[in-house]
């Protein structure tokens, strides 16, 4: 199909530059999504088992139950958001109407049912999968809006830095506060229920205003001149789906982000176990964790001149590469060094940073699917690589613990050598090797910046691939 041709100058005729207000405000919906998330991706098992008082088999069926429904809820969601057309934009409203209702979820999420029973395991099926439901409808919309609020291809990726900034700094105040609050609430040496429960209550109506911020200054300001068609884009979920599935770079971003995700999500859900058992020093895992977090925001800072200077492809790359290396490091050398230790583990936060520049590398691969399949699918594209960060992340879950069991770990003993040197390479080796492995959809990836000024050149002047 062809697209009406604009009779404005094209937007990015001229050169568009990134706006401090709009990147700040853009972080803001980060800030809520970090906000609504952290409690259920930190604490929520340990409510489960230490408070409500799950035991393991249900408390893995609700997972299993949530994981299976997101593989249908997210596309679907996607979908609904691409199809969407109102006075406010396209993925605005999301960020305006949803936020309380995901506020709602969070907090019963977190709240102790007088029930027992089969009863008790429904409720919390329930509310964990209404809450990752409405997490879903925000997300959706907030990551599809980086689309339509830019037009140029490095102030997209400007604005997923500042996405990535956004985390990081969000990321180091709720690790420094939520355990104290959770305890202060709970009046008490141990966490319980009304510690949970307040301090849920709190991050979920911080979270609002947050998310209002983004909607507010975050214009649609490109979304008529993108989809200049809007009844020629409504079709049916699935033929959507497999209409996104024919968009070959971003199915390569979409797998290089599985397992990047893979790479560095399961590497830090182990990397406790290797502090304790073969570094052999408790007291740093807090040092090591804060280090790591800090130089992700320091990371994220380069990422605009990184990818200016060598291209989000080659940066990522490069950042890929040198984060191997630490974990090489960390292999041949177990030491309780703490500058050692912790200069390695900068080095491998700092590289964590390369998650940011996925963000960017969709939004090309969107322009590139407008191209070739004269079709624009923000939502879906937003909603496959969400997918697939869960994807991983349900994978790490399982096969880290299985990992652990192959070494011979056993839990509260102590570790004989075959079983340090297991771990070791577990949370080392196995890593390096999934890193270097998920830079091979990078070989096939070919949306240089050249070639995405040119596809934008031609979807300027309404040419698309098939039309040409």
């Amino acid at each position: 199909m062809e697209r009406k041709i604009q009779a404005a100058q094209p937007a990015s005729a001229t050169k568009e530059k990134t706006k401090p207000e709009l990147a700040v405000a853009y972080s803001f919906g980060e800030v809520g999504c970090q906000m609504s998330w952290y409690m259920v991706n930190n604490y929520l098992m340990l409510f489960y088992t230490d408070v409500v008082g799950l035991s393991a088999s249900a408390i893995s069926m609700i997972m299993l139950i949530a994981r299976i429904w997101d593989a249908v809820n997210d596309p679907m969601m996607g979908n609904i958001a691409d199809r969407t057309n109102t006075k406010w934009g396209k993925f605005r409203p999301y960020l305006f109407l949803a936020p309380p209702f995901l506020a709602v979820f969070n907090i019963l999420t977190f709240t102790v049912f007088p029930v027992t029973g089969t009863a008790k395991v429904l409720l919390c099926l329930l509310c964990y999968v209404g809450t990752g439901m409405a997490y879903t409808v925000v997300a959706t919309g907030y990551a599809a809006l980086q689309h339509v609020i830019a037009i140029d291809s490095q102030v997209r990726m400007n604005l997923a830095t500042a996405r990535g900034i956004g985390a990081s700094v969000i990321g180091i105040i709720l690790s420094a506060c939520a355990m104290p609050m959770i305890l202060f609430f709970s009046g008490e040496e141990v966490a319980n229920a009304r510690g949970y429960f307040i301090t849920t209550v709190i991050l979920s109506f911080c979270m609002i205003p947050a998310f209002w911020i983004c909607a507010t200054v975050c214009k649609e300001t490109y979304s008529k001149q993108l989809h200049s068609d809007p009844e020629s884009e409504k079709m049916g979920f699935i033929k959507s789906l497999k209409e996104a599935c024919k968009n070959d770079q971003l199915m390569l971003v979409v797998l290089n982000t599985v397992l990047g995700t893979i790479c560095v999500a399961g590497r830090m859900g182990l990397l406790t176990y290797y502090i304790i058992y073969v570094v052999g020093d408790y007291t740093v895992i807090a040092m090591v964790f804060t280090v790591m977090t800090v130089a992700q925001l320091v990371g994220n800072l380069f990422i605009p001149w990184g990818t200016r200077k060598f291209g989000k492809k080659n940066y990522l790359i490069i950042l890929q590469l040198i984060m191997c290396m630490g974990f090489l490091l960390m292999y041949i050398n177990p030491t309780s060094n703490k500058p050692y230790l912790l200069g390695v583990s900068f080095l491998c936060g700092l590289c964590n940073s390369a998650s940011s520049i996925g963000f960017g590398m969709v939004s090309d691969a969107i322009e590139y699917g407008d191209w070739k399949l004269g079709r624009r699918q923000e939502g879906i594209a937003g909603c496959l690589l969400g997918f697939g960060v869960k994807v991983a992340t349900a994978i790490c879950g399982s096969m880290g613990v299985l990992l652990l069991a192959a070494a011979g770990y056993v839990a509260g003993a102590d570790q004989t050598e075959a079983t340090k040197n297991g771990i070791n390479m577990i949370v080392n080796l196995v890593p390096l090797a999934i890193g270097l492995f998920g830079l091979v959809p990078m070989i096939f990836y070919k949306l240089s910046p050249k070639k995405v000024a040119e596809i934008r050149a031609d979807l300027d002047a309404g040419k698309h691939q098939g039309n040409k």
